[in-house]
């Protein structure tokens, strides 16, 4: 590379690249749309991990049944039936995804839903008024 050449953005002062600031060094204002692209970029994200999180039919049993009821773990099944270290493994990613909480009594932990688990599901998927703009229909 020649010395004394550097590419446009650093000579302007604008960051590029990922993990750059989205602000204009020249006028120091945000760029608006890097910051609704990287906030839809993270919506969509987020959505994609909760849906993952439920995509396994082992974990869908597990939510249907705590959304009946809080459980305990030793009162949980699921068809067709899966070993104890399967189980704690399901609970986990669940746990993990903000989908259901334990809370322990003696040697037992009992399991329910999160508060508002099913509307952050629910919201998590496209909706038809929103995907409408999308879709086209033929006929």
């Amino acid at each position: 590379m020649v010395p004394w050449f550097r590419p446009t953005s650093k000579r302007l002062g604008i960051a590029a690249g990922p993990g750059s600031s989205p602000v204009d060094r020249r006028t120091d204002r945000v760029n608006d749309s890097s910051v609704v692209a990287s906030r839809n970029a993270e919506i969509v994200g987020e959505a994609a991990a909760l849906l993952s999180a439920v995509a396994d039919p082992i974990r869908l049993q597990l939510l249907n049944q705590l959304a009946a009821r809080t459980s305990c773990v030793c009162d949980l099944q699921v068809e067709p039936e899966i070993p104890g270290n399967l189980l704690s493994y399901h609970l986990k990613v669940l746990r993990e995804a903000g989908l259901i909480e334990g809370a322990r009594r003696g040697r037992w932990i009992d399991y329910s839903l999160t508060e508002g688990a099913l509307d952050r599901l629910h919201a998590a998927l496209p909706s038809a008024q929103r995907s409408s703009r999308h879709l086209t229909v033929i006929g």
